[in-house]
């Protein structure tokens, strides 16, 4: 062995490892969130006292078990995953016994299976009369091994279980991460599929686009973090430039002395049914108001600009009080030597506050200055 093929052996086996310690843990968080959802079916159907509680049976299950990650909303997921994968029951062999269940088998090789229906769902797209198979699905052993949490949380919207199974098998064939799930869900793959004179030629050209799972984008979720009990700040990975400035920036508006107080760093919060992160929220108690920094290490773009304003109405609507004023936004991007520094205001129409946040907040020239030369540093 030389020393190029030293170096290969080492990689390969810290890659295959890596995978299959990643794929442990999700298995585990899949499996776990299935039983939290039976253990709520099972109440809500056959509990002594489940008219105690009624509508308010998450809200108050959350509060008791008190267990991160398994708040309101994750409880009302897990719950909606039982119902729409039933099958998963099948696998949870050890777990189930206890519960009175029993395994079942893997029917067919990945090959025969992906074939079958692939070929039927290319049938049902192509004549209005053929009939969905009920029985027609992945073996619940690949649904739990092949697809994170996360990539199945996605597709928990997706009533019609044709377009569902069309995902997974899709998802699973090209190895997508969940970003390119989403992606395909919202450009309506599925659909053009259907509607397609040749849906092996776009199945193609999706195939050389799309953007692979890599074995770290597992740990990576939300619900990995709940269910490890670590912050997301302790995993995701920032590049060293934007840690530092943002360091930095915490700092520098903190010796302002124009009012900030600093509220939180990576600040979690929840839309719909998805998670989003703010760089750094502040309270300003001059101004009254909050104030959300977005810090971007990159060149200015639409999706830039909308950011803010999307966690400025998520505070205006949820998070202000009716003594505070409205949220103010300001966004950061560094382009090498140039830099953007904007403020948002999501669509204030009160001049005397806005003139007065103007005079309260540091002024662009400045924030601008302090970004080069921290770029100058770094």
């Amino acid at each position: 062995m030389n020393f190029t093929n030293l170096v290969r052996s080492i990689q390969q086996t810290h890659t295959v490892l890596q995978y299959q310690a990643n794929k442990a843990i999700n298995r585990s968080l899949t499996i776990r969130n299935w039983l939290v959802g039976f253990y709520i079916i099972e109440f809500e159907q056959n509990g002594e006292d489940r008219a105690k509680y009624g509508e308010k049976l998450l809200s108050h299950l959350a509060v008791a078990i008190d267990i991160k990650g398994l708040g309101e909303t994750n409880l009302k997921t897990s719950r909606q995953f039982y119902i729409i994968y039933p099958q998963i029951r099948q696998v949870l062999t050890d777990e189930l016994k206890k519960l009175g269940f029993t395994s079942g088998s893997i029917r067919q090789s990945i090959t025969d299976e992906f074939q079958h229906i692939e070929k039927q769902l290319l049938e049902i797209g192509q004549s209005p009369t053929s009939q969905f198979d009920d029985n027609l699905q992945l073996s619940p052993e690949k649904l739990i091994s092949r697809l994170s949490y996360t990539h199945l949380v996605q597709l928990f919207p997706i009533s019609d279980p044709v377009k569902r199974l069309f995902y997974e098998v899709e998802c699973i064939k090209g190895s997508w991460s969940v970003a390119e799930l989403k992606r395909q869900i919202n450009s309506l793959y599925y659909e053009r599929s259907g509607i397609s004179k040749k849906p092996k030629k776009l199945s193609i050209q999706i195939a050389e686009k799309a953007e692979r799972l890599q074995p770290a984008d597992i740990v990576k979720s939300v619900f990995i973090f709940e269910f490890l009990g670590l912050k997301a700040k302790d995993v995701v990975e920032e590049s060293d430039i934007e840690t530092a400035l943002l360091d930095h920036l915490q700092h520098f508006l903190l010796e302002m002395g124009h009012g900030f107080c600093f509220e939180a760093r990576q600040k979690k919060i929840l839309i719909g049914d998805e998670y989003f992160f703010i760089d750094l929220v502040f309270y300003h108690r001059v101004l009254k108001c909050h104030v959300l920094i977005e810090l971007k290490v990159e060149e200015f773009n639409h999706i830039n600009a909308g950011q803010p304003n999307t966690y400025l109405n998520y505070y205006k609507n949820e998070i202000t009080e009716p003594a505070d004023n409205p949220p103010v936004g300001i966004l950061l991007v560094t382009n090498k030597n140039e830099t953007l520094v904007e403020y948002a205001t999501a669509g204030m129409d009160n001049t005397l506050f806005v003139s007065k946040y103007m005079v309260q907040l540091p002024g662009k020239e400045e924030l601008k200055q302090f970004v080069q030369n921290e770029l100058k540093q770094l």
